[in-house]
């Protein structure tokens, strides 16, 4: 070892496989903290929900790459105490640095498209049910149900959620009858398969079999298949007829469970009307109903 003399060029080799992976590994870090800060500088919760829809994938998936090469730079010194001159070990050594760095890549790719999107899909519920605040008067606003939607939204619009193409939510302040109409993509949600049990079980197709009445349900079919497995399946849906205000006369409990990722409140009252609300978590879900009692007393 005493006589060990490295050639200037893999000297110079290893010391940029060092600083290039060290700057690789900050560069990552620093844009996650952008990506974070630039959540947080935005100002409407819809602003977040869109942004987050759009990029944070995206964003994770150059923050990878970023890591992936700077794997890749720290295998390629291996041994770098043993080799003195160009050969074939300095070849096969960057072989197996690629490789490492692609499956490091590889495994980040799996999580990204199979286990993630349950990950986003929590925060974009969190976001989309957060209760709304009218900017004008400080009110806290109320998320109207399906049925009460329409009159609040145009044909062009109410075309849009007939084919599932495009969901609105509208958001009303009852003490001065302030509106807001948020848009978003139809169903972003990607549920858990029971083949694979990844979170890739996604709607493909809805039709309406049984239209509602004022005295009797509908019948919603919602078509699943599983981006992974490709295995599908078929649930049915009642469509209720809801009454205006009578939900409120009825009492509501939760426990909490970490593992739920929506809470669907269907509330009946006496005389059979009934209505759904869809919030992100229990504690939304509790905090409405707890403010809906409220507002009876």
């Amino acid at each position: 070892m005493e006589n060990f003399q490295p050639t200037p060029f893999l000297v110079r080799w290893h010391l940029v496989m060092l600083y290039g992976a060290m700057a690789l590994f900050a560069g990552g870090i620093l844009f996650y903290l952008i990506h974070l800060i630039r959540i947080s500088t935005l100002k409407t919760y819809k602003e977040k929900y869109d942004y987050i829809s759009r990029r944070e994938i995206k964003n994770l998936e150059i923050i990878f790459i970023l890591f992936a090469i700077g794997v890749a730079m720290l295998i390629n010194r291996y041994g770098m105490d043993k080799i003195d001159e160009m050969g074939v070990w300095f070849f096969v050594r960057l072989f197996i640095s690629f490789a490492g760095g692609t499956l490091v890549g590889y495994i980040a790719f799996l999580i990204l498209e199979y286990y993630y999107p349950s990950r986003v899909d929590k925060k974009l519920k969190k976001w989309r049910f957060m209760p709304r605040v009218n900017p004008k008067t400080g009110n806290k606003m109320r998320l109207l149900a399906e049925h009460e939607e329409d009159v609040h939204m145009d044909e062009g619009m109410r075309a849009e959620e007939d084919v599932f193409s495009i969901d609105y939510d509208v958001w009303i302040d009852e003490q001065t009858n302030d509106v807001i109409v948020e848009k978003y993509q139809g169903h972003l949600q990607a549920l858990q398969c029971g083949n694979c049990g990844f979170y890739t079980l996604k709607v493909v197709k809805e039709e309406i079999t049984e239209r509602p009445t004022i005295n009797s349900p509908g019948e919603l079919i919602k078509h699943y298949e599983c981006s992974y497995c490709k295995s599908v399946r078929a649930t049915a849906f009642k469509i209720s007829t809801m009454e205006a205000d009578d939900f409120k006369k009825e009492k509501h409990s939760f426990q909490n469970n970490r593992d739920v990722v929506l809470v669907k409140v269907e509330i009946k009252s006496a005389t059979g009307g009934s209505k759904f609300y869809e919030f992100g978590d229990l504690a939304q879900a509790q905090k409405f109903l707890t403010e809906v009692n409220e507002e009876k007393k």
